[in-house]
């Protein structure tokens, strides 16, 4: 039979019809004997006395909860407000290009990649005005000591020329000057300051919970000022935690959950039901640069950790590594060829580094620190990261099917990898940063950059960092370029660099030779100046 024919079908759809009949009515015949017959047995009754009757759960319960939450933290939490001007020497805008250092440059940066897809903007942009391009962003943060100290995210308050925060209660009008006290790339986490002093009443702080003890399925709350929605609170559930999002990205792990985030969220906290901040709110999944139920708090006691060490003398983060390279992905068939069970299998040594200094070669794979297991690379970089740079660790590393023991002194993992980290703008990071007269720190340049430059080995250092309203920052100097000359002269590195800028006065006309980032070969230099003041 054809079901495609049109008597047939009728035909099959009265069948089903009468199918689905007698299924309904086989229920309800069941149901009209059940009021009759019980337990199956004709005449008989089962004792129902000892059965609790349901009750309605109070309604009151979880909302009070959630009220009561919502009321400690929202005076904690502050809504930030960025503004920053991208300059041209020129008075044009001056695009942001590629790093000098960075092969493919932005395009090729992870960091980045992960903000345009899991965040998106952070707020309106602002418009182009005489000096450049005004651009301004808004974000949240958590007061997290009654002295003035507020964390935040790092892209909320990056290359920002003026930080304002407002809290819960004030005008719109009113708001507080902050500044960066602080801040780590890798973590994506800043620590700013305000004075306590100008806001004439006690700051109120919030506290850091444990979170490694959360569990999923745990209800937590998210508050912020998404769009610029001040002390807006949703409420959700830990969906995940240890959540990778990035492949390789070291140093973020996140907890996941479905508690609405949305832009502007950024830097707010995640707290639990006892009232405890166990995460700052970083990023979301979306293809539409709003909320799709999957948002990413950074755990609290990795943010404990970033915050003790932002707060400290140097005010930079300082993670140990032994110089040395692996798969950021577990792969099985490595752990069959080269003859292991577990552990990480080193694929390059650093020249030089620790590792190599201690004997270790690629092939090996490392299967304890200071006698705890380790199976995932993760699980390496966790226990080294976490030594200081002078600590000397004990590894076991197994070599042709033979177990070995070595002991590695741990390095500072910035200036181990100074090179390689200075690819990426995002993550470079300058290992002992000063202030400076002309208000830039600078950096030899990559060696692989002078052939790509076109430029004379030996000649110029790179800029690391710009102070937002310094010197450097008011003449149009930006991260990468490469400054060959001062006052007509050369310079080689860092030490003439110094040399020539203590020797500046105020009042003293300064011409920088700059050989502008992103300008490739056949690219020419340019001259920057400027009065310092």
């Amino acid at each position: 039979m054809n079901p495609l024919n049109g008597g047939s079908w009728q035909k099959m759809r009265e069948n089903r019809f009468s199918m689905f009949v007698v299924v309904l009515a086989t229920l309800a015949l069941g149901i009209l004997i059940g009021t009759v017959v019980s337990n199956g047995v004709k005449g008989k009754t089962v004792d129902t006395s000892d059965a609790s009757p349901m009750q309605m759960p109070a309604p009151q319960q979880l909302s009070t909860v959630f009220s009561q939450v919502a009321k400690q933290i929202e005076p904690t939490v502050v809504n930030i407000n960025t503004e920053s001007t991208v300059k041209n020497p020129h008075g044009g805008l001056r695009r942001r290009a590629p790093d000098d250092e960075a092969p493919g440059g932005d395009e090729e940066n992870p960091f980045q990649d992960f903000m345009d897809k899991f965040f998106g903007p952070q707020g309106p942009g602002g418009g182009q005005s005489p000096e450049g391009l005004r651009t301004r962003s808004l974000g949240s943060g958590v007061v997290v000591d009654k002295n003035g100290y507020i964390i935040t995210n790092f892209h909320v308050v990056d290359r920002a020329d003026r930080i304002r925060v407002n809290f819960m209660g004030d005008p719109p009008t009113v708001s507080y000057d902050a500044q960066v006290v602080g801040s780590d790339r890798e973590t994506d986490l800043a620590v700013i300051k305000i004075d306590p002093a100008k806001i004439g009443r006690a700051l109120p702080a919030a506290q850091l919970g444990d979170s490694d003890s959360t569990q999923i399925g745990e209800w937590v709350l998210a508050i912020g000022s998404p769009f610029g929605l001040e002390q807006s609170v949703t409420a959700g559930i830990i969906s995940a935690k240890g959540r990778n999002i990035v492949p390789g990205r070291q140093f973020q792990s996140f907890i996941q959950t479905d508690a609405a985030i949305n832009p502007g969220n950024s830097g707010g906290p995640l707290v639990n039901m006892a009232g405890q901040v166990i995460g700052i709110n970083t990023a979301i999944f979306t293809q539409t640069s709003g909320y799709q139920g999957v948002g990413f708090a950074m755990p609290a006691n990795t943010v404990r950790n970033v915050y003790q060490q932002l707060i400290g003398p140097e005010h930079r983060v300082t993670r140990g590594s032994i110089g040395i390279e692996f798969n950021a992905q577990p792969n099985p068939a490595i752990a069959r060829v080269y003859g292991v069970k577990g552990g990480v299998t080193v694929a390059n040594v650093v020249a030089n580094g620790p590792a190599a200094q201690a004997g270790l070669q690629t092939g090996d794979t490392i299967t304890t620190v200071d006698g705890k297991q380790v199976k995932t690379g993760d699980e390496l970089v966790s226990e080294i990261s976490n030594k200081k740079p002078g600590t000397k660790v004990k590894l076991t590393y197994v070599r042709n099917g033979k177990t070995q023991e070595t002991a590695v002194t741990v390095a500072d993992r910035t200036k181990l990898f100074g090179a390689r980290l200075g690819l990426d703008e995002d993550e470079a990071q300058d290992a002992t940063p000063k202030e400076t007269k002309l208000g830039v720190t600078v950096r030899p340049v990559p060696a692989e950059a002078y052939e790509r430059l076109g430029l004379q080995r030996g000649r110029g250092v790179m800029v690391q960092d710009v102070r937002p309203g310094g010197f450097a920052d008011s003449v149009g100097l930006s991260r990468g370029d490469i400054i060959l000359e001062i006052n007509r002269q050369p310079i080689t590195d860092d030490n003439t660099f110094n040399q020539i800028q203590n020797a500046l006065k105020s009042g003293q006309d300064v011409v920088f030779l700059v050989k502008p980032r992103g300008s490739g070969r056949e690219g020419g230099t340019i001259f920057v100046a400027g009065t310092l003041p």
